[in-house]
């Protein structure tokens, strides 16, 4: 068994199955049987070429439900064969400023499984211990789905949202499905924005208590009529398109935070004045810092909608169709998933 098979974003819409080498794990490694990854938006992107991050080619994936299949020297005996798993898939330098602060989220030299280094879209990868986090309850596919809902566990975090706070979340791919569900677990209340009637319908699972169809209904004055006219406290922006970078400082409620998820691909450009009337407070929200131990803790509660925001399950075969159809026609998904055990 030296030989695997691996997905690979070769150059912008160019994507192969090819064969690598199956790695042995070293000191304070383990060697993961990987099972079920989840397709990221940043993947999308880096497909159409719009992520600024990504390196080709690459192995794609870093959203992982695995299982770990043998350990080198080192690993503490938490981390032993047969132990189902997800991974922390950043890797920090340690030095630069944000590492300084333990911000290691912000890390300058940021270098994300599948963006800038190897990702899990193959059969076994090594991960050092440390990031590895283990659930007795989760499926397999609940572990792959723990990454995403990280990060908007960490955008709800960065807005600082309170159960005094009214949040309206727009986009609701499942980043924005992490934030809208984080925001309801703290007990805001949470307005859920999207073109999608589908998507809204499984973001009240997810939590929300509004929702509003930005095609069909004119958002600002749905946001101002479902908050008394004051508009949300907190706007968390997970579409990253520059309308909705400048629609979440229009909308957002004076004194209010707004943090932004979503890369936007063009310029964006403000009417500056607006934000420094309201004095608000705009955000930036990477990664996660942390959020890990928290989100397995609320899906082993079982309050998140899990089957429902799988939109899409593929082979190692299937994968490079399906990316180039999720890219042609990306509104109705919300999560694509790769089963490697089909393959």
């Amino acid at each position: 068994m030296n030989q695997q098979q691996a997905f690979v974003l070769v150059e912008p819409g160019l994507t192969e199955v090819r064969n690598i080498e199956v790695p042995v794990p070293g000191e304070g490694e383990a060697l993961l049987r990987v099972s079920q990854v989840g397709f990221c938006g940043g993947d999308l992107n880096g497909y159409r070429g719009l992520f600024e991050l990504q390196e080709y080619p690459n192995v794609l994936g870093h959203e992982i439900g695995a299982t770990i299949e043998a350990v080198g020297p080192g690993v503490p005996s938490d981390f032993q064969p047969g132990l189902q798993v997800t991974v922390n898939p950043y890797q920090h330098c340690g030095v630069c400023l944000s590492c300084r602060k333990g911000r290691t989220n912000a890390c300058q030299d940021n270098k994300t499984m599948g963006v800038r280094r190897p990702g899990a879209m193959t059969h076994y990868i090594t991960v050092p211990w440390q990031k590895l986090h283990s659930s007795d309850h989760l499926s397999l596919r609940e572990l792959a789905l723990v990454e995403p809902l990280t990060v908007g566990f960490h955008a709800a975090n960065r807005g600082q949202v309170t159960a005094d706070d009214t949040v309206a979340v727009l986009g609701c791919g499942i980043v924005g499905m992490g934030a809208l569900a984080a925001s309801a677990h703290k007990g805001a209340t949470v307005i859920a924005v999207d073109i999608d009637d589908d998507k809204l319908a499984i973001a009240r699972k997810a939590g929300a208590h509004h929702t509003i169809n930005a095609s069909t209904t004119d958002m600002q004055a749905a946001l101002r009529d479902l908050t008394g006219g004051d508009g949300p406290d907190v706007i968390i922006e997970a579409v990253g398109q520059a309308a909705t970078y400048r629609a979440a400082v229009d909308a957002v409620a004076y004194t209010g935070r707004v943090v932004y998820i979503g890369y936007a691909k063009q310029p964006v450009e403000y009417a500056t004045g607006t934000f420094v009337r309201k004095e608000i407070e705009i955000l930036g929200s990477r990664n996660c810092l942390g959020e890990f131990p928290e989100v397995i803790k609320y899906l082993e509660a079982g309050k998140f909608p899990v089957q429902e925001v799988i939109s899409r399950t593929v082979t190692l075969d299937e994968a490079g169709v399906a990316l180039a159809e999720w890219s042609a026609q990306p509104g109705p998904i919300i999560k694509m998933m790769l089963d490697l055990e089909q393959n």
